[in-house]
């Protein structure tokens, strides 16, 4: 049920092998086997079958067919908004977008899970994430459009910025969750980054600290197979969530296309952190359907077969197929949810060409709490610059 990257057609080293769980202080009975890969946690089957898990059934026991109907709008919408944005970026009102099509089982779940105490820090593409935690997607693009540096209050959604630095939110996050730690609060912190992002020293840095330290943190790993163009068998020899062990703390694989798998296998690890028990590696194993970002052209090193072939795993029709098996939900439910979507991407566009242009002079501000005599001297070398422009225009 998993596929191989399409870059390297030949069978995975042995060291990904079928450890499953081991080290990691839970039993592996709950989890299904994919073939030659290793075991990971799945709830729903890609075509929408509830299947048993003795660990992980707990964590959505309670979970009522409304709850199950929002899982499904949150990732509709989430979708909706990102063919929003990357029709705004081709139409040329955004510079850039980092689509999440295929990753919204992995965000939406995980984002469920969270508690408004707690604590996210995003990678770029963490729109379904945001979407969770209540800030508004028209926010997001303001970055992409060129206007400011992020667009919302961090501390008013507990939703740090954006970091387009690969890997840096890891450190972010096990500073901030240590100091969540020293206050004693009862919380927890989750940072979001992806299979490229682990190879960076910020993120094994991330890990020492955060065991040393049993800081209460959870890592979330969304790995879409692709860093880019580079696959994950150039990433690691091991599967993902094994690193872990290393540092002396568990790892676990998760369906990320699996909404219910991803929506518990969180509240697992973010329990275990506000239980004191220190961080977790979650990565969920999903796909990135389309370009790493709008600039990039994925065919130019993966095959349609493989896109294909993840197609029939799509996590918005895996929830669907059981909504209406488990009579969950009817057809007006869906046609309702059409017509919101429609709307939703109507207040989007209309957003985004209503955004103000920023204070050209508003890099300055905020650089030194007191001044800075080059700054003043770089702010108006920047004036005189920007005037030259109206000189050149009263010429002609």
């Amino acid at each position: 049920m998993t596929v191989e990257s399409s870059a390297a057609r030949k069978p995975r080293r042995s060291a990904a092998g079928k450890t499953g769980t081991a080290g990691t202080g839970r039993s592996t009975r709950s989890t299904v086997k994919q073939g030659t890969e290793p075991e990971l946690v799945q709830l729903l089957t890609p075509e929408g079958k509830r299947v048993k898990n003795a660990e992980f059934d707990a964590y959505v026991a309670g979970i009522t067919p409304d709850e199950l109907r929002g899982l499904y709008r949150d990732m509709v919408l989430t979708r909706r908004f990102d063919a929003e944005a990357t029709a705004l970026q081709r139409q040329g009102e955004l510079g850039l977008w980092a689509s999440l099509l295929g990753q919204e089982a992995a965000q939406i779940g995980s984002g469920r899970a969270t508690r408004e105490d707690d604590y996210v820090f995003p990678t770029y593409r963490e729109h379904g994430v945001a979407w969770c935690r209540g800030v508004d997607p028209t926010n997001l693009l303001g970055m992409f459009r060129g206007v400011n540096n992020g667009g919302w209050d961090p501390n008013g959604n507990n939703f740090h910025l954006y970091t387009i630095v690969i890997g840096s939110q890891a450190l972010h996050a096990t500073g901030y969750a240590m100091g969540v730690a020293k206050d004693g609060a009862d919380s927890a912190v989750i940072a979001y980054f992806g299979d490229g992002a682990s190879s960076q020293g910020d993120v094994a840095e991330s890990f020492t600290f955060s065991a040393v330290y049993n800081a209460p943190v959870v890592f979330f790993c969304q790995n879409n197979q692709w860093a880019i163009s580079e696959p994950t068998e150039k990433q690691t020899r091991v599967p993902l969530y094994q690193r872990a062990q290393g540092y002396g703390f568990p790892g676990v694989r998760v369906d990320g296309n699996d909404v219910l798998a991803c929506l518990a296998v969180t509240r697992w690890a973010l329990e275990r952190a506000r239980n004191g028990e220190g961080p977790t590696l979650v990565e969920a194993f999903t796909y990135r359907m389309g370009a790493h970002t709008t600039s990039d052209d994925p065919t130019r090193y993966r095959h349609d077969d493989e896109r294909v072939a993840w197609e029939a795993k799509d996590p918005i029709l895996r929830l669907r197929a059981y909504l209406e098996s488990s009579n969950h939900a009817d057809e007006g439910f869906f046609a309702d949810l059409e017509s919101e979507s429609e709307t939703l991407g109507k207040r989007v566009r209309e957003a985004v060409r209503a955004m103000p242009d920023p204070d050209r002079f508003a890099i300055f501000e905020n650089v030194y709490a007191d001044g800075h005599a080059l700054v003043d001297e770089e702010r108006a070398q920047f004036a005189a610059y920007q005037a030259s422009f109206a000189d050149a225009q009263g010429g002609n």
